[in-house]
């Protein structure tokens, strides 16, 4: 697919982003973002502009575009948001989730599984989790609901990262996946909900236990 100046300069600064190449709290500046990818300054203004939009990076008066801070209470508010959303969309979803789409939703935990054997784990990990939420949830056919989740997904991601690299989160959300989806192919929606709401704020507590000890560490 085509993309524009803009498109391709905010993919590769949101990459590095979730990758932590660009630490939390630095500066991006727009001339030396235009020099290392070969664009005028105006797509570089563009992408930061939808980089802020995703909550990946702020602007401050007088001093430019910054990468956002990690933070533990910003944590404990995203997922505290996707567990409202969420919960209420895969319940939503549920008695409209076909014998398709449940299997359709079980190829992406395949795809999940191959991963694990894979060295770039933690560059698409993330990505197809999602896919398989998603999969889920379109189901429920709420558009406006699914783009909230979405952009709540993105804010979060470089925090499931941080997850993935330093505990041993893959394999847990491996087995709750499993258990989520039965759960669906059996109707259970109080069962499915209360698993997802663990799911979700579980992870949390434990991306904020492994950001306290990285800072007293002082990394």
């Amino acid at each position: 697919m085509h993309k524009t100046r803009t498109q391709f300069v905010a993919d590769a600064i949101r990459t590095k982003i979730l990758r932590g190449e660009i630490k939390g709290g630095s500066a991006l500046r727009q001339d030396a973002l235009a020099k290392e990818f070969d664009v005028s300054r105006i797509p570089v203004r563009e992408a930061l502009l939808t980089l802020e939009a995703e909550g990946l990076v702020e602007f401050e008066a007088h001093k430019g575009a910054y990468a956002t801070e990690l933070s533990a209470p910003k944590i404990l508010e995203l997922f505290e948001l996707r567990v409202l959303l969420e919960c209420h969309i895969l319940a939503a979803a549920i008695p409209r989730l076909t014998k398709e789409k449940l299997d359709a939703a079980e190829e992406l935990l395949i795809q999940l599984d191959h991963l694990l054997d894979t060295s770039s784990q933690i560059d698409h990990w993330s990505d197809h989790n999602f896919a398989f939420h998603r999969a889920l949830y379109d189901a429920a056919e709420k558009p406006e609901t699914m783009a909230l989740i979405t952009q709540l997904n993105t804010q979060s991601d470089r925090y499931i990262r941080i997850h993935l690299l330093h505990a041993a989160g893959v394999h847990k959300a491996e087995a709750e996946h499993r258990e989520l989806l039965e759960l669906c192919r059996r109707g259970d929606i109080s069962a499915a909900c209360d698993l997802l709401r663990r799911h979700i704020l579980v992870a949390a507590d434990d991306i904020v236990a492994l950001l306290h000890q990285q800072q007293q560490q002082g990394c």
